[in-house]
């Protein structure tokens, strides 16, 4: 579970891990206070400054994913940008459950083919956690292909008899079903089984991952668990294959930290947040994902530095938000109500330049009807104000659901308004889409999407620079009016409604 907040400066409290100079930083000027004055001073140019230094950061540390090195370094020169600039840079420490896992299933021979963890293959989640490497024949135990017609009618590996004949030191294939998964691993392991290949069943519904869990108290050997389509590769189109198992993965608790620059003016009652995710995946850059919006908002954040707003501005930069959007949850949720209710409203911005874009905006009035969750009242009037953006340059945009996939998600949660940009992810485009904003149908809309590929150049420039422009636009149109949203107008003057908090 995440800690009691704890805020202090950067550099008090962290080690410099890749020091970057603060070089060629345009100064902020303090009118940069109307949509188009911030706006052309938002460049896509000082957005790829921004970027380029995340690339770096990326190439010398594998990634920028929470409780790694990379992430730190992130924090330090997101901070480091923002004392530039004039900020009072905070950051707040929390912990979290940190995973890594290094596992993998491998064919070696014949027909190499290395099988993708999460995907066609996940390791074990048994109480025992147990580790190492086996590599062998594949043999097949009391298998039945194709399946049983009735679903969980396979006893493969129940029995201790099921292995009469059993090969020790072979890799033994088992089939889901009749009893539990640690039954069966515990069985093959007793025959003298190096290692454990157990996958689903075949029927609908039990073809893909399951983590086997569970006590198995006395086990030693490695276990995976396939879906049924990478468990008839095995052993239906290179029966007694050579192959190789490895169950190596890290569970314990490190530290994240969420990053916030406040403006100096402003009304402190009435609160505009504007957010987006600092950290990557593990074994990823993360430049799109979400490179992209941390980068335009730290863009957007130094050249408004020297503005001053009638509602108080908070940018924040996320931690651990690919390990569950655990950063923005442990802000709201260590938030005193009083502060919350302070806030008027929360932008956030995740993925604003993938490479085959669209131009999403959060459906804050849910108009499709498929949000999770009740939408809090402002947040259509945020969606106006990006939808309006988009028309007056004369492009296209369309609704994105609040599926609940980014840090929108704790705000939305305690009744604070919200709304953002999304320009897509692992979905695939249509043909509507391509015939709208260009690009390729058929294929994601970013393919790179949690990969490593998701580098520098895994990026729609136009797509960025406009969207860098979009979230400038809301952040300064919302600095110095709310009150569409809560009806503050003015520092310490309400119009109508209740301060956000007490909106019902």
């Amino acid at each position: 579970m995440v800690q009691r907040p704890r805020r202090l400066a950067l550099f008090a409290a962290l080690t410099l891990v890749l020091p970057l100079a603060v070089t060629g930083q345009a100064l902020a000027d303090p009118n940069n206070n109307s949509p188009a004055k911030l706006t052309k001073a938002v460049t896509l140019d000082g957005v790829l400054r921004h970027l380029d230094a995340f690339q770096s950061i990326a190439d010398a540390n594998g990634d920028r994913a929470a409780g790694r090195p990379g992430y730190q370094a992130s924090v330090n020169y997101v901070v480091s940008q923002l004392t530039a600039a004039g900020y009072s840079p905070t950051v707040q420490a929390f912990d979290f459950p940190y995973v890594e896992d290094n596992s993998r299933l491998d064919r070696v021979s014949p027909v190499p083919r290395a099988f993708v963890r999460d995907t066609d293959f996940n390791r074990h989640g048994f109480d025992q956690p147990v580790e190492g490497t086996a590599t062998g024949a594949i043999q097949a135990v009391d298998v039945v292909l194709p399946p049983t017609p009735v679903p969980n009618g396979n006893s493969s590996g129940c029995e201790a008899a099921d292995f009469a004949g059993f090969t020790p030191g072979k890799i033994a294939v088992l089939q889901r079903g009749t009893c539990g998964f640690a039954v069966k691993a515990l069985n093959a392991q007793a025959a003298g089984a190096s290692a454990v290949i157990l996958f689903n069943e075949g029927q609908p519904g039990r073809t893909g991952l399951v983590t086997p869990i569970g006590d198995a108290t006395g086990l030693t050997i490695p276990v995976v668990f396939a879906t049924f389509a990478a468990a008839q590769d095995l052993l239906l189109n290179t029966p007694g294959a050579i192959v190789r198992v490895t169950v190596d993965f890290t569970e314990e608790t490190r530290q994240a930290w969420n990053v916030f620059a406040e403006s100096r003016d402003g009304n402190a009652n009435n609160v505009v947040m504007a957010g987006a995710h600092l950290d990557s995946v593990q074994d990823g850059p993360g430049i799109n994902d979400n490179g992209s919006g941390s980068a335009a908002l730290l863009e957007t954040a130094i050249q408004m530095r020297k503005v001053k707003p009638n509602a108080k501005v908070r940018f924040a930069w996320w931690g651990a938000e690919e390990e569950g959007l655990l950063g923005s949850e442990h802000y709201v949720a260590t938030l005193p109500q009083a502060e919350q209710d302070k806030i008027a409203l929360y932008l956030n911005f995740d993925m604003v330049g993938s490479p085959n874009h669209f131009f999403g905006i959060y459906d804050g009035d849910d108009s499709s009807g498929t949000a999770p969750v009740p939408i809090p009242p402002g947040s259509a009037e945020i969606e106006d104000v990006f939808e309006k953006f988009y028309a007056d340059r004369g492009l296209p945009s369309e609704d994105t659901d609040f599926s609940g996939r980014s840090d929108y998600g704790p705000f939305i949660a305690v009744n604070i308004p919200a709304g953002g940009l999304f320009t897509g992810a692992e979905e695939v485009k249509t043909a509507q889409q391509a015939a709208l904003y260009g690009g390729t149908a058929g294929i994601a809309f970013d393919p790179c999407y949690h990969q490593p590929c998701d580098t520098r150049s895994n990026l729609n420039l136009t797509a960025l620079d406009v969207n860098a422009d979009a979230i400038a636009t809301a952040v300064i149109t919302f600095a110095f009016d709310t009150s569409t949203v809560n009806g503050v107008r003015a520092p310490g003057k309400s119009h109508g409604r209740a301060p956000q908090g007490s909106v019902g």
